[in-house]
């Protein structure tokens, strides 16, 4: 049976990612088991025959073990679902969350999950740590992203529910291939973790040990808003150190716009993001272009603020210390 790490959700006040789904259902009825004291939150998409079912059973099962459930319905999205309804999905989280002063959300993202993004990011060409995108541990602004799932398999996970005899219902839109998740889960991961589960949770092991040890390289010393000031303990951490920070962001870097970064001390990726180096200091925004007073610029210029950082730091109102 799984059993979870739960000293990051000991005392404090959590949220949990609920669909209804085989994950989410598990990872539900394992806090349970573990004493561990949760809310949950539900989006309603409206996509399927059962969309208004699972959140009435959402209802029905926050009430049974005395939790707040919290649902709301997305709208219609005409085009690129799978990226706007994760945009939706969060932003509702984060309202929660900052409503209610939650210091954890907890999401069910479990072993196959982590294959499938790895053999994703694979093809469209990614470091170790594109690689690795799914962590244990995701800090945030206000709140910590944790995922307590990743080591167990969906089969792990179906044969507990399984075994205590715990409802969950099949979400159709898994198997759709016009989805490209879909598409690498059934042609590739499937069969992957069909045939070598032990061999795949050994890897994945070791390369977040390979990950944690390359990430030594740097540290974030200041994150104000969406700044971002990190010294470089290698002048080589640069760009990793800039695609890990952005990802937080929810920006993802291509590969042309790495092999920028890596030749440049001063850029601005997207139209988005203002980059720049100054001596080993990284410092990463928002790119802003606004009229700053000369008294404010002189200030900057004495404190080495960069050029593209400055009016980030005007706008926001920023300490120039």
């Amino acid at each position: 049976m799984p059993s979870l790490n739960i000293s990051n959700l000991q005392g404090q006040k959590n949220l949990l990612a609920f669909s209804g789904g085989i994950d989410s259902s598990a990872l539900f009825f394992l806090l349970i088991d573990s004493g561990i004291s949760f809310d949950i939150a539900l989006i309603n998409y409206g996509t399927r025959k059962d969309s208004d079912t699972e959140e009435q059973y959402a209802k029905t099962l926050a009430k049974k073990y005395n939790l707040i459930c919290y649902t709301t319905k997305a709208p219609k999205f005409e085009a690129n679902f799978e990226k706007n309804a994760r945009d939706f999905r969060y932003r509702f989280f984060e309202e929660i969350i900052e409503k209610s002063n939650y210091n954890n959300l907890i999401t069910a993202h479990q072993l196959n999950d982590q294959l499938e993004w790895l053999l994703m990011r694979l093809t469209k060409g990614a470091g170790l740590c594109e690689l690795l995108g799914l962590q244990e541990v995701s800090q945030r602004d206000n709140y910590n992203l944790i995922r307590p799932l990743l080591e167990y398999s969906k089969d792990e996970l179906l044969e507990y529910l399984h075994t205590h005899n715990h409802k969950y219902f099949i979400d159709e839109s898994n198997i759709d291939p016009k989805y490209e998740r879909n598409r690498f889960r059934k042609e590739f991961a499937n069969t992957l973790m069909q045939n070598y589960p032990q061999g795949i949770k050994r890897s994945f092991d070791y390369l977040r040990v390979d990950k944690t040890q390359l990430e030594n390289s740097f540290e974030t010393i200041k994150h104000i808003k969406q700044l971002h000031i990190i010294k470089l303990h290698t002048p080589t951490a640069k760009t990793k150190a800039t695609d890990l920070t952005l990802k937080k962001e929810g920006y993802l870097l291509s590969a042309s716009q790495r092999k920028e970064i890596e030749i440049k001390d001063s850029i601005v990726i997207g139209g988005v993001w203002a980059i720049e180096i100054r001596e080993n200091l990284l410092y990463i925004s928002p790119y802003l272009q606004t009229t700053m007073p000369k008294k404010f610029k002189e200030q900057c210029r004495v404190a080495k603020i960069p050029s593209k950082i400055r009016s980030y730091y005007f706008v926001e109102g920023i300490e120039l210390s």
